[in-house]
């Protein structure tokens, strides 16, 4: 049997929930035998009782009482082929972030079917003390480009601020069915989430409706192809869900290959061969204030369809720089 440990809570677990600090570094240790160790004084803080849902300070000690060795932590599964995937997407890292060029039909978080996703490939990129890094915000599957995550919970913490106070600028590259007209604008209205047989998708409501939400976002057509495709420049200014392809779609230009959003059954269209296949949105620019100051503006290479979809379509993405033709405010 362990003795009485005594561990200092660092300045990334400074908020954290007690019983989440607990989960973190001791996985094993049962919720309910915590809960036991709780109400008989034997886990303390700064030598005081404590409950669950304590929100614990960097520097408090918090006193850990003997534990069977299953409650011991965990030494972390490291799939080595994950880690070394994850390091050929980082396009940005320092001591805070990394800033990964998510491919297109890879989900960023499991879910119903999904085995294969960032955030369970993360858990294999941990640092010295065993923790992983965190997502600070979702792109959709079949989105590809800049996804930023953080190394410690603080540091997530602090980017999540960053995002909600809209500090960050993302700029989204997309390739339309038919030309936004007029070729500048904003777009703005109210979305909510319908069921359908395929699932759930967000449709644009009025205001009051049940669920509705509102969305805002700028675009710019940067170059076209005829009167049958362009090349559009998104600036989202809000996050809803699927915010860039409804609001495409709601123009009449929705974007290629969307599967949600765009299907032949609805329109007199017959798709080109010589383009790539897949969603044609990609996350092309990430800017925002790093913590130590600077300023961060990195941009993400496009996905090979896109590549081929440009090249045949004439598109020149080296002509245009995403920083330079941003969509006005």
């Amino acid at each position: 049997m362990a003795a009485v440990q005594q561990q200092d809570v660092s300045d990334d677990e400074d908020g954290m929930r007690l019983d989440r600090w607990f989960a973190l570094h001791f996985p094993q240790l049962p919720f309910g035998r915590l809960q036991k160790l709780l109400r008989t004084g034997q886990v303390r803080v700064d030598k005081a009782r404590v409950k669950a849902n304590t929100r614990l300070a960097a520097g408090q000690v918090v006193r850990i009482p003997p534990v069977d060795d299953e409650a011991k932590p965990a030494t972390p599964r490291i799939n080595a082929k994950d880690v070394e995937f994850l390091r050929n997407l980082i396009i940005y890292e320092d001591d805070d972030i990394y800033v990964f060029n998510k491919p297109h039909g890879l989900a960023v978080q499991g879910g119903s079917g999904t085995k294969r996703h960032m955030d369970g490939m993360l858990q294999s990129l941990i640092n010295k003390k065993g923790e992983a890094p965190r997502l600070v915000h979702r792109l959709d599957r079949d989105t590809s480009g800049c996804l930023l995550v953080a190394k410690t919970r603080a540091v997530a913490s602090h980017f999540g601020q960053v995002f909600r106070t809209r500090s960050a600028r993302k700029i989204y590259w997309a390739l339309t069915v038919g030309v936004p007209n007029p070729p500048q604008g904003r777009i703005s209205c109210f979305v909510a989430r319908q069921s359908t047989k395929d699932g759930e998708q967000m449709v644009v409501v009025n205001n009051g409706d049940n669920g509705a939400q509102h969305s805002v976002s700028h675009y710019s057509v940067t170059d076209t192809a005829g009167r049958d495709f362009a090349w559009v420049t998104l600036k989202p200014v809000t996050g809803r869900t699927h915010q860039l392809r409804v609001h495409m779609q709601e123009m009449g230009t929705p974007i290629l290959d969307d599967p949600r959003y765009f299907t032949l059954d609805n329109w007199n269209w017959e798709r080109p061969e010589v383009l790539g296949e897949g969603l044609h949105l990609h996350a092309r620019r990430l800017a925002l204030p790093l913590r130590n100051g600077k300023r961060l503006d990195i941009t993400a290479p496009l996905p090979p369809h896109m590549v081929r979809s440009f090249n045949a379509l004439g598109f020149d993405a080296n002509r245009y720089d995403a920083q330079d033709h941003d969509p006005e405010d």
